[in-house]
């Protein structure tokens, strides 16, 4: 199995170390990075065996539309696209429609797995055709956490499904964080609580509350104590609207998702201290752009 893989930000580099790790051929394209394999978009195709396969790792929205367009144009009949970014789920059906003009499949997949991914293996939330699934399972396999193949993909259903599923995992995510932070704050806000990170910390493991958000929680206070860095201005991808408007759109009530949406856009009006430990979480991520700011937060 061999694959094409547009996009070398922090995400795309870890799914070609893995990639290779277990065996697959992987030629990666970034016109912004050092670490391309390839000069050009056109030299990454023609070093493709044929039927192609091309994933495409770059953020959602008018750049992954320019990628779609430009590899309607340089790919063949029998091809096939996996877009692995962040889509929205209605793009996918007009991403699909383009590609299939020239005979050439398409996929979305959600992915999820972070900073972890790399050596623990992703989630991974496909949509598409079954047989294009079933063509690129050897990728899936080899990106996917070790043990029963159900417990991290899932192929959801047709094209769109994928993207879909992310969306409201993305929501969810959004609704721990505001959590977290909210009890990081009223941690910090009581005297008696001597050592805020060390309660944080030791929920890390056998606690109820315990998942990979808290994790960055407890590194970012790792790093930075007092939370100097971040800004409490907190940036919102997308996904909370897109998550927001779809339980409209089905009319089931999402309290949570939009509460967290909502305490993100009344981050953009005053410091606040739980805002400033989600904005830390977030740069954690890796991927997502943070504000910095002087004013610390101040802890006991």
């Amino acid at each position: 199995m061999e694959l094409g893989l547009i996009g070398l930000t922090m995400m795309g580099l870890n799914f070609r170390e893995r990639l290779r790790e277990r065996g697959l051929a992987v030629t990666g394209y970034d016109a912004h990075v050092a670490d391309s394999d390839v000069g050009s978009l056109v030299e990454l195709i023609e070093s493709l065996p044929t039927p192609r396969a091309v994933w495409v790792m770059v953020p959602a929205g008018g750049q992954t539309r320019q990628v779609i367009g430009k590899l309607s144009r340089l790919l063949s009949p029998g091809d096939l696209v996996v877009d692995g970014g962040n889509s929205r789920f209605t793009d996918d059906t007009v991403n699909a429609h383009i590609l299939a003009e020239h005979g050439i499949g398409y996929l979305d997949c959600g992915v999820s797995g972070g900073v972890w991914g790399r050596h623990s293996g992703y989630a991974l939330m496909v949509g598409g055709d079954a047989a294009d699934v079933d063509r690129l399972m050897p990728v899936f396999d080899a990106l996917r956490s070790d043990g029963d193949r159900a417990d991290s993909f899932v192929h959801v259903g047709p094209v769109g499904a994928g993207h879909y599923a992310k969306m409201v995992h993305n929501g969810i995510a959004s609704g721990l964080t505001q959590a977290y932070a909210e009890g990081f704050e009223l941690l910090a806000a009581e005297e008696s609580v001597v050592d805020v990170p060390a309660v944080l910390r030791a929920w890390s493991k056998g606690a109820m509350v315990r998942s990979r958000i808290l994790d960055l929680l407890v590194q970012a206070l790792d790093e930075d104590l007092e939370l100097d860095a971040p800004s409490s201005h907190v940036e919102d991808s997308g996904e909370g609207r897109w998550t927001l408007e779809a339980a409209i759109a089905h009319a089931i009530p999402a309290p949570v998702i939009s509460a967290a949406l909502f305490a993100r856009f009344a981050s953009r009006q005053d410091e606040s201290p739980a805002m400033k430990a989600v904005s830390a979480v977030r740069s954690q991520f890796g991927e997502h752009s943070v504000r910095r700011c002087a004013e610390p937060v101040r802890i006991g």
